[in-house]
C-alpha cells in the first residue's frame, strides 16, 4: 500500500505526482540557496537546527527513493546516490557533534535528479518548449560550476584564509575553469595543487564544452515540411529522418 502510494508520487502521471515532483525541485533550490547563504556566516544553534530539518528531509527522501528502487545494491553504488548520502550526514552531523557541515554543498548534485521532470516541463512551460537545448545546457553548466566550487569550499575554507566564504571559492572556481588565473587567491599544501590542476584540466574540457553548447547549440530550430521533425543539425542538407532537402538558414546567407 505504502509503495503503491510512493509509486504514484514518484513516477506516476497524475497531477498530484507532477505537483509532489515540482516541489521538490523547489526544495532542492531553496537547499542550493541556503547552502551559499550560510557560508557568509556563523554556522550557531538556529542553523545546526535548520540543517537537521533538512537532513531529515533528505533522510525520507532517500529511504523513499531506495524503497522504489528495483535494484536497490545498484541504486546505491550510483554516484550520485553516493552524494546524496554524504549530504544526508553532513545534513545530520551536529547530532553527532561532528563537523561534516561543510560537505553540504553536494547536495548540489541532487539537481540531476530533476532531469526525469523535463518530459513535464516541456508540457506545461512553452518557453522551456523552445529554448529546451539552450536551458538545459545552463542547468549542467551551473551545475558543474556549483560542483566544483564545492570541492573548493569543502577543502579550503576552514584551513585557508583565502576562502572565507562560498563567493570566494566561486571566484577561484571560475578564474581556474576558465584559466584566467589572477593568483590573488591560490589553494595551500600539495592538495591544493591538486585541486587546483583538477579545476584547470576540468575547465579545459567540461567547462569549455560546456560554455560552446550554451553559447553555440548543436542543434538548430528548422522544422522539416514533410516529417515535421523540429531539431537539425546546423549544417544539415536534408531531413535525418526522412530524407527531405532542407535549407537552414546560416551566417552569411541571403
Amino acid at each position: 500500500m505504502v509503495k503503491s502510494w510512493l509509486r504514484d508520487l514518484y513516477e506516476g502521471e497524475s497531477d498530484r505526482a507532477h505537483t509532489f515532483r515540482y516541489a521538490l525541485l523547489a526544495f532542492d533550490l531553496f537547499t542550493i540557496g541556503y547552502v551559499i547563504t550560510t557560508s557568509f556566516g556563523d554556522h550557531g544553534r538556529v542553523v545546526e537546527t535548520i540543517d537537521t530539518v533538512f537532513g531529515i528531509v533528505f533522510l525520507v527522501d532517500f529511504v523513499a527513493r531506495l524503497t522504489l528502487a528495483e535494484r536497490r545494491l545498484k541504486f546505491l553504488i550510483l554516484p550520485v546516490t553516493l552524494a546524496d548520502i554524504v549530504a544526508i550526514i553532513s545534513f545530520l552531523a551536529p547530532l553527532a557533534g561532528e563537523g561534516l557541515g561543510f560537505l553540504r554543498i553536494l547536495r548540489t548534485l541532487r539537481l540531476l535528479h530533476t532531469y526525469q521532470l523535463l518530459r513535464r516541463l516541456r508540457q506545461d512551460f512553452r518557453l522551456f518548449r523552445q529554448n529546451e537545448e539552450l536551458l538545459v545546457a545552463a542547468i549542467n553548466l551551473v551545475v558543474f560550476l556549483f560542483v566544483m566550487t564545492g570541492l573548493v569550499y569543502a577543502t579550503q575554507y576552514r584551513s585557508n584564509s583565502q576562502i572565507g566564504n562560498y563567493a570566494d571559492a566561486m571566484y577561484f572556481t571560475v578564474t581556474a575553469l576558465t584559466t584566467t588565473g589572477f593568483g590573488d587567491i591560490t589553494l595551500n599544501g600539495t592538495w591544493g595543487r591538486l585541486i587546483s590542476v583538477v579545476v584547470m584540466i576540468c575547465g579545459v574540457t567540461l567547462f569549455l564544452r560546456l560554455a560552446q553548447v550554451l553559447f553555440r547549440p548543436t542543434k538548430v530550430r528548422q522544422p522539416c515540411k514533410v516529417c515535421g521533425l523540429l531539431l537539425h543539425d546546423a549544417d544539415a542538407v536534408h531531413c535525418k529522418h526522412c530524407g527531405e532537402p532542407m535549407r537552414i538558414e546560416t551566417e552569411g546567407m541571403k
